[in-house]
């Protein structure tokens, strides 16, 4: 008799921590949704088409500034990341001449754990039909289609938000 609410309580429980993780993952995902804006060239320029609205006889000029912008942050991104790259090797070096065997077992044990979670990110991204990059459009010259369905939005670009500047 006692087992019954016993294990409706476990399962209770079970099913909040569930909900309770999945409530948390949608929550980072959509705070940190705007921030992704900056990661291509192409999310980079929707972001701000988006929040800028521009007409065709800004969409010129605006293509241009976004063009170079785009370049440089691209640019700026893997720089950084050769930089980071070649500052851990570096680093790898002096900690290990520092450590006994055991804990350059035990770092050699986490790099490959670490490299098993980025082969499984790289392999899900692959997998996501969901993923941005499978949903956009192109004309033949490669710029984003103009009858593309629009990105979603960002919270900070919300024009319906900001006061008429006029």
């Amino acid at each position: 008799m006692k087992a019954k609410p016993i294990i409706v309580v476990i399962i209770t429980l079970i099913i909040g921590f569930v909900l309770g993780m999945l409530t948390s993952a949608q929550i980072r995902y959509h705070k940190l949704k705007p921030v992704r804006v900056y990661f291509s060239e192409e999310r980079f320029r929707d972001g701000f088409y988006h929040a800028i609205q521009p007409n065709e006889q800004q969409k010129a000029k605006i293509d241009l500034v976004l063009d170079k912008y785009a370049r440089i942050n691209s640019d700026l991104q893997n720089n950084f990341r050769k930089e980071l790259d070649a500052s851990m090797k570096d680093f790898r070096k002096e900690l290990d001449s520092n450590l006994t065997k055991e804990q350059l077992a035990r770092l050699k044990n986490m790099d490959e754990r670490r490299q098993e979670m980025v082969r499984q990110n790289r392999k899900n991204r692959e997998n996501d039909t969901s993923d941005y990059r499978n949903e956009r459009r192109h004309n033949s010259d490669g710029r984003p289609s103009p009858n593309r369905p629009s990105p979603p939005p960002f919270p900070e670009h919300d024009t319906t938000r900001l006061p008429d500047n006029k």
